[in-house]
């Protein structure tokens, strides 16, 4: 742990500088209350490059041919990562009861895409998949769920599929018992038909190459990410969300965030287990949803 005399100094201009290059690298915005946070987080990176300034570490991230390989170490060390399974009990509940129905009712190719945007340790796109499989929703459908974020570290994690008991604060023994096996003393893995539903991607979500290559999702959570972003950054990224939907698609978010005064191109749809946001699509019926193998 850093003690506060131990804190290399950050000199307002500099502040400024490495924050702003922050979030015109990956959204992710520090106003003038969190220079305190900044300077703690960084001071090891400047440390251990040896600089003898936060200037000469701005530089070093700016010019320096090694720059991409520090950003992922940076990135690492800004983010948090709190999450647990089945977080959000009533959006998880209209996911599986109203949303899944109704895209599978007007689809015709029988395939269900869902990206988890900063899925962070891997708990949300797992739920998804749980969710699914408790549900019975037949193996004839094509289901991808794809989970992204911008720290390797908790991607690791991600793939390892091993937790511990504070990410199961919301899991009953029904669930546990289905769904992991211990690993070792109070840790548990995660079983493999679950894994396979899942793939995990690193992703900056404003790296518009690698965005590129994701589109025409059914629905995308990213819940409690753009909290941490500015209004443009927000903006930016919702509309790339926007962009990735197909029509009729869904953008679930946290509790504590809304798209008011980010973004008029969602409607706000009022579902009886909670409110979600959904692209504007033409009405159209498709195949029903597969259930119990029929």
């Amino acid at each position: 742990m850093l003690f506060q005399e131990d804190l290399m100094d950050l000199p307002e201009d500099v502040f400024r500088l490495l924050r702003d290059y922050i979030r015109d690298y990956c959204g992710m915005y520090f106003d003038d209350n969190s220079k305190y946070l900044l300077q703690r987080r960084l001071t090891r990176r400047v440390r251990l490059h040896q600089f003898k300034s936060f200037k000469d570490y701005y530089h070093f991230l700016t010019y320096d041919r090694r720059k991409e390989e520090e950003l992922v170490e940076v990135i690492d060390s800004l983010t948090t990562n709190e999450t647990y399974f089945f977080r959000e009990e009533a959006q998880l509940k209209a996911f599986t009861d109203e949303i899944v129905p109704e895209i599978a009712k007007r689809k015709e190719d029988r395939t269900l895409r869902i990206w988890s945007a900063g899925c962070s340790t891997g708990e949300e796109p797992y739920t998804i998949a749980m969710l699914l499989m408790e549900k019975g929703y037949c193996p004839g459908w094509d289901i991808e769920i794809i989970g992204s974020d911008i720290n390797q570290k908790v991607l690791g994690s991600a793939r390892r599929a091993i937790y511990k008991k504070s990410a199961f604060r919301t899991t009953d023994d029904r669930r546990l018992a289905r769904f992991f096996k211990e690993d070792s003393p109070g840790n548990y893995k995660i079983a493999d038909e679950v894994r396979k539903m899942v793939s995990f991607s690193y992703l900056n979500l404003f790296d518009p190459y690698k965005l590129s290559f994701l589109k025409d999702f059914d629905l995308i959570f990213c819940r409690n990410v753009i909290i941490y972003f500015d209004m443009d950054s927000k903006k930016k990224l919702v509309e790339t969300f926007y962009n990735k939907l197909v029509p009729g698609g869904y953008l679930l978010l946290g509790h504590a965030e809304s798209l008011m005064n980010i973004s008029a191109a969602f409607k706000l749809v009022h579902l009886t287990n909670d409110m979600v946001y959904q692209k504007p699509a033409k009405v159209g019926v498709g195949a029903p949803i597969c259930r119990d193998g029929r």
